[in-house]
């Protein structure tokens, strides 16, 4: 998994209202994000996968060789 704040550190240490308004939302939801308190929405997702050139399992952490949920 890769961090939003790791992704905006390699990205020329781009500050999270950069981000904002690179995506189209405030420095405040990004803020929630990297701490957890708020989900990313579907369409806010895309815009960073394809922003960052990363897929959204990277960034929600999804690996698929592990099926312990699928039981």
């Amino acid at each position: 998994m890769i961090t939003i704040a790791e992704l905006r550190a390699k990205h020329g240490k781009m500050s999270q209202k950069e981000l904002a308004e690179k995506i189209g939302t405030s420095q405040t939801t990004i803020s929630s994000w990297e701490k957890d308190i708020s989900v990313i929405s579907a369409p806010h997702l895309k815009r960073l996968c394809v922003f960052f050139n990363v897929s959204a399992d990277d960034l929600l952490g999804i690996d698929l060789t592990d099926k312990k949920f699928c039981s």
